[in-house]
């Protein structure tokens, strides 16, 4: 059986004058953590990850969350990290966010998280009002995208996007106008296609922003070999270059004199 380990995110602070527990503490709440939990410790591909499992415990507010040994080492270097840096500027994008939006909570609600692991080696990280975990907003521009793909997905009730997963990214999100998918007479479902898509990269580590991806281009994809196509390419070249005397040709190309 797989060793395991844990990490562990405490929240303490209050609600007016409750204290804050797991009795006082808002389902909605519980549902950021784990949220935020996963991204900080599987920021890529979700589904080749290992299980995580939760429990709620006393001590102010406790998120245990159990998982492979291996993941929690990795982990306790990434916290060890932040706490020699501290900055997050370094983390993959969906880490920093989890570590951005405790940062947030912190500010906002007056709470103090303390993120640990079950290694004893392992320093607390700790984010309250008075640290300023925040990502350097000039690292990231706007740049436009090729993507090509299979559309998994499809639509919206409210905000429509396209699912297309790209081999080496994985699933990609890309928000795309209702009207567009609504004007399309084809099926787009479990075709290939290239997506021409703009939104935020890393001008330091080259690294994507896949939640900022919108639509541009819908590309024809076609992987298929096509013999007519190049003969009518080949055709339309022989036209200018039959009166052609090569070696005039390259010499004109090369700069020499004739």
């Amino acid at each position: 059986m797989e060793k395991t380990g844990y990490i562990e995110i405490k929240v303490t602070g209050r609600k007016g004058n409750i204290e804050l527990k797991p009795d006082t503490y808002d389902i909605k709440e519980v549902i950021s953590i784990i949220e935020q939990a996963e991204k900080l410790i599987f920021p890529g591909e979700k589904r080749e990850r290992p299980l995580i499992s939760y429990k709620l415990e006393e001590g102010s507010v406790r998120n245990i969350f159990r998982t492979s040994m291996q993941a929690v080492i990795g982990f306790g270097a990434v916290l060890s990290q932040i706490q020699t840096s501290q900055n997050i500027d370094f983390l993959e994008l969906n880490t920093a966010k989890a570590i951005e939006s405790f940062q947030e909570s912190a500010v906002k609600k007056d709470y103090n998280f303390e993120i640990s692991t079950s290694l004893n080696e392992t320093p607390k990280l700790k984010i309250d009002s008075s640290t300023n975990y925040y990502r350097a907003t000039e690292h990231w521009s706007e740049a436009e995208f090729y993507f090509y793909g299979k559309i998994t997905n499809a639509g919206g009730k409210d905000k429509a996007n396209i699912h297309l997963f790209v081999e080496e990214l994985g699933t990609v999100f890309i928000q795309t106008p209702q009207q567009f998918l609504a004007e399309r007479e084809e099926n787009l479902l479990y075709k290939t296609f290239g997506i021409r898509v703009k939104g935020k990269q890393n001008t330091e580590t080259g690294e994507i922003d896949k939640s900022s991806l919108s639509f541009l281009e819908l590309i024809d994809y076609n992987k298929k070999y096509d013999e007519i196509y190049l003969r009518n390419l080949r055709n339309k070249a022989k036209g200018w270059l039959v009166n052609i005397n090569p070696d005039e040709w390259l010499k004109e190309i090369r700069g020499y004199d004739a």
